[in-house]
Order: C-alpha cells, then sequence, then structure tokens
C-alpha cells in the first residue's frame, strides 16, 4: 500500500516537472522568437533572386551579371527613347516641309504622341504583369524602330500623325516596363539604377539636336558618274526618299533602338526556368494600407513636377526673348544651360543614390526647388538671377522623378499597374501645363507667367511630399503590428508541433496511464 503511494507520488511529481519544463520550453521559443522578429528587416522583392544556401557560386555570380546586364540594357533603350523624344524639335521644320505643310497646320502631331504615349503607358502597365518583360520591351522597341524609320517617307499629315501616335504607344510601353523591370531586378537597391535609367534618358535627349545636323544620307548633288549600276540605283531611290537630309537622323536613331531590341530578345531567349523559379520562391510584397492613396496623391504630384520642367525647358527661350529683351545667343545659352544642369545632375545622382535615401533626395531638391523659383519670381529681369536661377533650377529637378519611384517601393509594391498610373500623371502634366502656359502667356503680358508656374508648382509639390510620407508611415506601422500579431500566433502554433513538444506530450500520457494502472490496485485495496 505504501509502495504504491509513493509509485503515485514520483509519477504525479515527474508529471508536474515535465509539465513546467514543457512550459519553460515553449515561452523559451516563444521569447527567441520575438527576439528575431523584433530585429529590424528590409523588405525587398529581389530577395527571392538572392542565391540560396545550397547554390553553387557558379550561379549566384550568373544571376548578378544577368542583373547588370539588365541595367545596361535598359540604360541604352532610355538612352534611345531620349533621343526618340527629342528629335522632333531641331527637325520639326523639316518635317513640316516634308509633308508640305506649314509649322502651325502639324502642331497636332505632339498631340497624336501625347495620347499614343498616355495609352501605351496603360497598356505596358497591364501587359507587363502578364508577360515576360524582355520579350515586351524588345517588341516595343521594334515598333519604335520601324516608326521612326517610316517617318522620312511620310508624305501626308495624317500619316505622320498616325505614326507619331504608334511611336507613341510603343515608348510609353518602354518607359513604363523599364521602370518596373529595374525595380523588379535590383529591389530596394534600385536607387542609384534608377538614376542612371533617367540619366541616360537625359543623355539621349542632349544628344538628339546634334544627331539632327550630322550630313547622314547623299547630298543633293550627288553624281553617280563612274560607280557602279547598283549604286547608282541606290543612290536614285534613296533620293527619291526625302530631299531633307536631317530625316536621316530618324533612320539612324530607329536603327540604334533595332539593336538594342535584338540584346533584349537575347536575354529573353538565354533566359532558364532560373527566372520563374526565382518568382515562385520571392515573398510576396505587402501592399500598404493606404496605397491608393499614395499612388493617388504621386500621380498629381508627378503631374506637377514633369509638367513644371517641361514647360520651363520649351518657353525659357521664348521668355527670355520676349520678356527681357535677351539676344538669340543668349537666350539659347539660357536654355543650354537649364538642359544642361539637368542632365549633369542626374549623373551626379547616380553616385548620391548609394549614399542618401530617396525621401532625402526628394527633400533636399525640392528645398531648390522652392529657392530657385522664389528668386526668379521676385528678380525676373536680373540677369544674373536668371543664369544662377535656372542652373539651380534645373540642376534641382534632376533627381525628382526617379527618386520617387524609388522612394514609394520602400513603403508598397509598385506594380505594372502602379507604374503605369504614375507614368500617365507625368505624361498628362506634360500635356496640360505648357499648353496652359502658353495659353496664358498669349492673353496676359508683362508678367513673368513662366516663373510663377514653376513656384506654383514646387510648392503644391513640396506639399504633396509630406502629406504622402505621412501616410506611407501610417501605413507601415499597421501593417507592421499585423504582421507581429499573426507571426507571433504562426511561431506558437509551430513551437506547438515541434518533434520536442509531441515526445514530451507522449511522454506525460504515458505517465498519466501509469498512474491511473497504479490507482486501480490501491482502491480496491
Amino acid at each position: 500500500m505504501d509502495r504504491d503511494k509513493n509509485v503515485h507520488f514520483t509519477a504525479a511529481a515527474m508529471e508536474d516537472d515535465e509539465d513546467q519544463q514543457g512550459d519553460n520550453t515553449l515561452f523559451d521559443r516563444c521569447r527567441d522568437n520575438d527576439r528575431r522578429r523584433n530585429k529590424p528587416k528590409r523588405r525587398s522583392r529581389a530577395a527571392g533572386r538572392a542565391p540560396a544556401e545550397g547554390r553553387t557560386g557558379r550561379t549566384a555570380a550568373a544571376g548578378g551579371k544577368r542583373r547588370w546586364l539588365t541595367t545596361a540594357a535598359l540604360c541604352v533603350s532610355f538612352l534611345g527613347l531620349g533621343m526618340s523624344i527629342a528629335i522632333i524639335g531641331p527637325t520639326f521644320q523639316d518635317l513640316a516641309s516634308n509633308v508640305h505643310k506649314n509649322i502651325s497646320d502639324i502642331s497636332y502631331i505632339f498631340a497624336g504622341r501625347s495620347a499614343g504615349y498616355i495609352g501605351g503607358s496603360l497598356l505596358g502597365g497591364a501587359l507587363v504583369e502578364c508577360m515576360d518583360p524582355y520579350l515586351l520591351l524588345g517588341l516595343s522597341m521594334v515598333l519604335t524602330a520601324v516608326g521612326m524609320c517610316a517617318i522620312p517617307l511620310c508624305r501626308q499629315a495624317l500619316l505622320l500623325t498616325i505614326f507619331m501616335s504608334c511611336i507613341g504607344i510603343s515608348m510609353g510601353v518602354l518607359d513604363t516596363g523599364g521602370n518596373v523591370l529595374a525595380l523588379n531586378t535590383w529591389g530596394e537597391e534600385v536607387g542609384p539604377h534608377m538614376q542612371a535609367l533617367h540619366f541616360s534618358f537625359a543623355a539621349g535627349a542632349l544628344l538628339a539636336p546634334i544627331i539632327a545636323q550630322l550630313p547622314f544620307g547623299p547630298p543633293k548633288n550627288c553624281s553617280t558618274k563612274g560607280k557602279s549600276e547598283i549604286a547608282r540605283k541606290l543612290i536614285k531611290t534613296i533620293q527619291s526618299w526625302t530631299d531633307l537630309r536631317s530625316m536621316w537622323s530618324y533612320v539612324v536613331i530607329g536603327l540604334f533602338v533595332l539593336l538594342t531590341a535584338l540584346v533584349f530578345f537575347g536575354m529573353y531567349c538565354c533566359a532558364t526556368g532560373s527566372r520563374s523559379r526565382a518568382h515562385s520562391d520571392s515573398e510576396k510584397p505587402q501592399v500598404a494600407k493606404y496605397h491608393i492613396a499614395i499612388v493617388a496623391l504621386l500621380f498629381f504630384f508627378f503631374f506637377a513636377y514633369v509638367g513644371a520642367e517641361v514647360a520651363y525647358g520649351s518657353f525659357i527661350f521664348t521668355f527670355t526673348k520676349d520678356f527681357m529683351g535677351l539676344e538669340t545667343a543668349e537666350a539659347t545659352g539660357v536654355n543650354t544651360l537649364f538642359w544642361g544642369s539637368f542632365a549633369a545632375c542626374r549623373g551626379l545622382a547616380i553616385l548620391l543614390a548609394a549614399y542618401f535615401y530617396p525621401g532625402t533626395l526628394i527633400t533636399f531638391s525640392l528645398v531648390c526647388c522652392c529657392a530657385s523659383s522664389l528668386f526668379l519670381s521676385l528678380f525676373p529681369l536680373h540677369r544674373a538671377v536668371l543664369w544662377a536661377g535656372t542652373g539651380l533650377y534645373g540642376a534641382s529637378m534632376a533627381a525628382v522623378f526617379p527618386s520617387g519611384i524609388s522612394w514609394v517601393e520602400q513603403y508598397t509594391p509598385v506594380t505594372g499597374h502602379t507604374a503605369a498610373v504614375l507614368v500617365v500623371g507625368a505624361a498628362m502634366g506634360e500635356m496640360v501645363l505648357p499648353v496652359l502656359l502658353g495659353f496664358l502667356m498669349g492673353r496676359i503680358s508683362g508678367q513673368p507667367l513662366l516663373m510663377y508656374q514653376a513656384l506654383a508648382c514646387a510648392i503644391f509639390c513640396s506639399i504633396l511630399f509630406p502629406a504622402m510620407y505621412r501616410l506611407a508611415v501610417a501605413s507601415r506601422s499597421h501593417g507592421q503590428e499585423d504582421q507581429d500579431e499573426e507571426d507571433r500566433e504562426n511561431e506558437v502554433c509551430q513551437a506547438l508541433l515541434e518533434p520536442e513538444v509531441i515526445e514530451m506530450d507522449t511522454s506525460l500520457a504515458l505517465l498519466t496511464s501509469m498512474t491511473i494502472v497504479i490507482q486501480k490496485p490501491t482502491h480496491k485495496c
């Protein structure tokens, strides 16, 4: 009887010890998980593209080379995009002569290209979600190349407008798809690479006037004497296409874009199953709580920023000549200063983006925009203020657009649809604000309307950015609390299903059954 009681008490004590040990083990695991969870984490959409532990160093190196090759191909494509957009300005007179029209009669080609650009941005945002990005960009560049090469053959204004609209569609797809591909390739490390993309675009815009002045094609008085029959036929055929040598700059740019398209097709063909595997292994990005509100505010932010940039670059020459009475050479110098400082600081932003957060670059740029536009508005007739303010304004506008895309990627995923909305906002600002400024300058004289618009847009953007930042921070804190609670529940369930815990529960059940068996003879006694 006493021996049975001792066995019963010993089993009960062992059961209490096991319960306490199990509770302590589960508590320790939850505490360790909390410590690991409270460590700072950085969300990266490129996390899934990082090499796994079992992957060889050769595979990891190949993945790194592919990412750098993607950046190089995107930079070259954006170089062609900048040349394709900016070549119309230096050759606008020859375009009108080629279709036997005046300049005022074909001004609607800009509206056609802008409408196509907006439609292409929306189309690209939808296609980039369901197509391979390399194939999509390659096809869009082929369409751009065909349109550019066909422009010298257009002898009717309607046909020219159709080709311009098609080129706008393809360029909109390229703009949206290129930004999304850069974000998907580099994740949170995209800052310098995004700046490099848009620096290439600015460099292409600067190269376009130079290309337009190069002597392409055979001269009008080219002699065919002493040449073979094939050479004579080729020269006559080329001369029959167009008499304007500047039109051949479109063919040169089109061939350049076509060669770049072959690079994207090659990358698409060389891709293996690793791309789909990386996509399936990558962690799903968490959408911010105020995602729609952030994207909507950024839409208006880019609307005002890009509109002010294009309006200033388009009207600064006219403003300095008509309002300030400067000579043509000096007005051209001011215009060149704006775009030169713009392109140079986009190149500098590649280095700055590696050391500063996108939000810091945006804040500094907005402060400089407000300061320069304020001085230009207060002292519109001072030449020193004009030169210094124009240079500072162009430099401060350089890094805003690429930094804005990199900034929003830190708080909410930038999908194809999101990028399409942002690009459409920029395209609409580019189309609306310059037209509005030109209308007002024709109705109101004697006022520096260009400087007033620059100041108004800078203040508007400076108000929008803090509002976007507050929404983004609120979304991140709210999402982090929900994620922590969900992770805590999952970790508790996972800890309960660990083999040690299951083994402990099995031993407890065995001890309980032993106690019941021992207790039965005791009651009989």
